[in-house]
Order: C-alpha cells, then sequence, then structure tokens
C-alpha cells in the first residue's frame, strides 16, 4: 500500500538529495504497508529504525552540501532537522518499550512532516546549491 507516491514536484533539483528523498518515502511506505497489513512488532519495529537512521543519513548529507556551499539558511534548517530526530527518536524509543504501538496519525504525521519539509523548506536550496555547482 502506497501513502506517499512521489512525485517531481518533490525535486529538489539536486540528484544525490532527490535520491536520498526517494529512499525516505519508499521506507514510510514500507512502515505503511507493515503496519496496514498487521505486520509483527519486530518487523515494524525494524522498519522504524531503519527509518530512524537513513533519515539521519540523510539530514547528515544535506547539512554538509549546505556547509560546503556556504547556505544562508543552513542554521534554520539543523533546528528543524533536529527537531524532527528528536521527535523520532522518541517515538522509537517508546515504541521498543511497549509504550505505544504504530499508529495511522503517527505515519501521516511522518508523511505530513517529510512532505511539507521538502515542499517548503528543502525546496528553497535547490536553486541556491545549483547555482554554486551542486546539481
Amino acid at each position: 500500500m502506497v501513502l506517499f507516491a512521489w512525485d517531481a514536484k518533490y525535486s529538489v533539483g539536486v540528484k544525490e538529495l532527490d535520491s536520498q528523498h526517494k529512499v525516505l518515502v519508499d521506507m514510510l511506505n514500507d512502515l505503511y504497508d507493515a503496519m496496514q497489513t498487521q505486520k509483527a512488532t519486530a518487523v515494524i519495529g525494524g522498519i522504524i529504525s531503519k527509518l530512524v537512521s537513513y533519515t539521519k543519513t540523510h539530514f547528515a548529507t544535506e547539512e554538509r552540501l549546505m556547509e560546503r556551499c556556504s547556505y544562508p539558511e543552513l542554521a534554520s534548517q539543523q533546528r528543524e532537522h533536529a527537531k524532527f530526530t528528536e521527535k523520532v527518536m522518541a517515538f522509537k524509543n517508546d515504541f521498543d518499550a511497549g509504550k505505544v504501538t504504530m499508529t495511522v496519525s503517527v505515519t501521516a504525521f511522518l508523511k505530513d512532516w517529510l512532505s511539507s519539509h521538502i515542499l517548503g523548506t528543502d525546496k528553497k536550496y535547490g536553486p541556491y546549491m545549483n547555482s554554486k555547482g551542486i546539481s
């Protein structure tokens, strides 16, 4: 099942980051599918762990490229990334401890955050990075 369909409108114009965004979308869809088909908690937990780990990798890549081209909104991006990471880590820890279960509202939050972050914040850096030779 698909929760989040990738579309060209999500492209930021930086090949490496677009590829990573697509991986995040695929992982979110895997999580949604596992939840909808009532996969075992261990399976869902594994997907959550991979999603958290890959999100950290992606944020580090974005921030490295922003530093490389002296992107003026780097600090703002770092704050957004840190806030999101903190929220997702808290959810993961609660899930691992059996305090919460995967729900539609959690996957909807992840989808909405990723979609609005790409379309809002991330779309701004594409033209800037392109003007600095990063494509």
